[in-house]
């Protein structure tokens, strides 16, 4: 693994070389960012992929300011030897990720109740003090946070993405606009005291300095104090395909047995762990200080257990991954080039950063002349690199396409509900690609 980063493999077999332009803005780490063993090996190859989030607009076109196509970056998952733990090794200055960052929580209605349902069950198990003190470290637009200030909780988001930040501030929902580490807990202390809660979702495994963050949390919490938060789960990403949650932003993909040795190195301990359906699988971590009063559910060893036993700490079963993947990319391929021969329109639905990673790895673009996407933010805007135009989904009843891929294969049945005059009275069909290709109507 060298910066140059230059890989030949049989599902790609022309060389990939990052530009000098995008180089300059990628480090390549050569150690693992939980263990810091260097006994690092290539187990999934993603084909090289545009920042997901990098959608443009009109403006940007017309006026030439894309002097470049958008830069493409490798996105490789490479295995621990040492401790199991799966992740990204190039990565991107998080500036270039995260400053002009779009994606709102509140444009996703799932979510929204997800973050609802979260917030209740928090109170139902660890029956915080409705007076405490609660911080979330990646609290994009606050969502989650509004429901825990509606308790009574005084509330402190912390996310880089500085116009979201601004929004949330002004909304109620104060946010510092920075990256969470060592130092900005030190400044939440000085001036907020201690949290009995600290939520991390779907971020705690966007950071590098994976480090930095535990020893500011373990500084953060107050003495029975709790930190909570949901990552990707290994063990769904890989039974179902759920390869869209690999992307640049999501350096760590997680298992039990990494996070909890992780963990103990810096003074805290899982005491709970839950699965749950959000992004296709995920788990909600409960994790205090290595004094903390609660003990460790048994549970926590059983999912340890299962996961050797089914060799999540092994290269084969993500070779074995790979190979599916593949698979599904000619299925997919086999169908639409069938459709396109027969003179059939395709589109695409979805225009969020996992959806990015769909197109790429898959190789779907070419299949599609405009994406269809219900954000207004993304509305008018063109797709990372393509350039594919991004519209209302009331459009799919203009244009009167014969197939839909759904990008956004976790909402495939909401949407078909939603659409169900273009299934019925238009006779389209939906293609939903995970976690297997599947034709809806």
């Amino acid at each position: 693994m060298g910066d140059g980063y230059e890989r030949k493999t049989p599902m790609n077999p022309g060389h990939f070389k990052m530009t000098a332009e995008a180089a300059a803005s990628v480090h390549t780490r050569q150690d693992c960012r939980l263990c810091g063993s260097r006994r690092l090996e290539l187990a999934v190859p993603i084909r090289p992929c545009p920042i997901g989030d990098a959608y443009v607009t009109a403006q940007e076109l017309k006026t030439g300011q894309l002097k470049n196509p958008q830069e493409l970056y490798p996105m490789d998952l490479h295995l621990c030897l040492e401790c199991s733990h799966l992740q990204l090794t190039h990565v991107i200055d998080p500036k270039v990720l995260f400053s002009n960052y779009t994606y709102t929580t509140s444009s996703s209605p799932g979510l929204i109740q997800h973050f609802d349902r979260y917030c209740h069950d928090v109170f139902e198990k660890l029956k915080p003090d409705p007076q405490g003190f609660v911080v979330e470290i990646g609290s994009n637009d606050g969502t989650l946070l509004g429901f825990f200030k509606k308790k009574g909780m005084r509330v402190l988001g912390v996310d880089p993405a500085e116009s979201i930040a601004a929004q949330a501030t002004q909304n109620g929902i104060e946010t510092w606009a920075t990256f969470f580490d060592d130092q900005v807990a030190q400044k939440i202390l000085a001036k907020h005291g201690a949290a009995n809660l600290v939520c991390a979702n779907n971020v705690f495994a966007h950071a590098d300095d994976m480090m930095g963050i535990a020893s500011g949390i373990q500084k953060l919490l107050t003495k029975d104090g709790v930190f909570v938060f949901e990552v990707s789960y290994i063990v769904d990403l890989v039974q179902r395909n759920v390869f869209d949650t690999i992307y640049h932003e999501h350096l760590g993909h997680h298992s039990i047995k990494p996070l909890e040795t992780f963990l103990r190195r810096f003074g805290m301990m899982l005491f709970e762990v839950e699965r749950n359906e959000s992004k296709g699988g995920s788990i909600r971590c409960f994790a205090q200080r290595i004094d903390g009063p609660r003990a460790a559910s048994p549970y926590i060893q059983e999912l340890i257990e299962m996961e050797k036993k089914r060799g999540y700490d092994q290269l084969p079963v993500y070779s074995a991954f790979a190979q599916r993947l593949e698979k599904l990319r000619t299925d997919l391929h086999l169908f639409l080039d069938a459709a396109k021969a027969q003179g059939k329109k395709i589109a695409g639905y979805g225009a969020s950063n996992p959806n990015t990673t769909i197109v790429f790895h898959l190789e779907l673009g070419r299949y599609f002349s405009t994406l269809y996407d219900d954000n207004p933010l993304k509305q008018g805007m063109f797709s990372p690199r393509l350039h594919i135009p991004v519209v209302p989904s009331q459009k799919i009843y203009e244009d009167k396409p014969d197939y839909i891929v759904l990008l956004a294969w976790a909402y495939a049945d909401r949407i078909a509900t939603r659409h169900e005059k273009f299934l019925k009275d238009l006779g389209g069909r939906f293609i939903a690609p995970i976690p297997e290709m599947r034709v809806i109507g």
